[in-house]
C-alpha cells in the first residue's frame, strides 16, 4: 500500500512540475494579468510574477511609484497579454517583454516616464535599444520620474534643507553632499530611488547616510 501511496505522490508531482515546466516553456502565449506588483511587476496565472524587461520603476512608496503602479494596471490589468520571456531574475520572476494587441507595453511605460530604461539582458537588441531610446526622450521632456517632483538638484519642498542624500546604483552605498563639497551643485536627488533631502548632518547620518569624500574637510554651516 505504501508503494502504491508513493507512486502516486510521484506521479502528482511529475505531472504538477511537468505542467509547470510546460506552462513556463510556452509563456510566450496569452496570459490574463491578475494583478499589478508595481510599475515593472505583473502576476499572470499560477501566481507567476513577470519583470518587465529593461526597465526599472520607482517602488510604491517611492516618488511616482504609485502612480506608476496605478498606470500599468489601467493599461493592462484584467486584460490578455503575451509575453516574449528573456530569463529570471534572482526573485525567480520571469524576465520578459509584454505585450498587448501587438503594443510593446515595456515601451509605453519608459516612453512616458513612469519608470526608467535598465540595460540587462534581451532577446532583441533593436527592441532594447528602443527602450533605451525613448528612455531619453523622456528624461528630455521631464516626464513621471524625469519631472522635477522626483528628479531634483534643488529642495522644492524646503530649501532650507539642502543636504543631498545619494544612494550607489551598484553598491547601495549611502552618501550625503552639503553646500560647498565637490560636486555638489551636479549632483542630482532622486526621490523615485529612496534617495533624500536632510536638513543637518545628524540627520542624514541618523539614516545611514556618511559624508562624501567630495566633502573631505569642509563642513556643514
Amino acid at each position: 500500500m505504501a508503494g502504491v501511496l508513493i507512486v502516486v505522490i510521484s506521479v502528482g508531482l511529475n505531472f504538477y512540475f511537468g505542467k509547470q515546466l510546460v506552462d513556463f516553456k510556452e509563456i510566450e502565449g496569452k496570459h490574463k494579468v491578475y494583478k499589478v506588483l508595481d510599475g515593472d511587476s505583473i502576476v499572470i496565472e499560477l501566481e507567476q510574477a513577470v519583470r518587465l524587461a529593461n526597465l526599472d520603476a520607482p517602488e510604491v512608496g517611492f516618488c511616482y511609484g504609485e502612480r506608476a503602479k496605478e498606470n500599468i494596471e489601467k493599461l493592462i490589468l484584467g486584460k490578455y497579454v503575451r509575453i516574449e520571456r528573456i530569463g529570471r531574475d534572482s526573485f525567480g520572476r520571469i524576465i520578459g517583454m509584454v505585450y498587448l494587441n501587438g503594443q510593446l507595453i515595456n515601451e509605453i511605460v519608459v516612453r512616458n516616464g513612469w519608470a526608467k530604461y535598465a540595460s540587462g539582458t534581451s532577446t532583441n537588441e533593436e527592441r532594447k535599444e528602443l527602450i533605451k531610446k525613448v528612455g531619453r526622450e523622456a528624461k528630455e521632456k521631464e516626464l513621471g520620474v524625469w519631472s522635477s517632483e522626483c528628479y531634483q538638484t534643488e529642495n522644492l519642498e524646503n530649501p532650507d534643507c539642502s543636504i543631498k542624500g545619494n544612494i550607489g546604483k551598484s553598491d547601495r552605498v549611502k552618501i550625503y553632499h552639503f553646500p560647498g563639497c565637490n560636486e555638489y551643485e551636479r549632483t542630482v536627488v532622486e526621490l523615485n530611488l529612496g534617495e533624500q533631502w536632510f536638513c543637518t548632518e545628524k540627520e542624514a547620518q541618523k539614516a545611514g547616510y556618511k559624508k562624501s569624500d567630495h566633502c573631505h574637510g569642509k563642513k556643514y554651516k
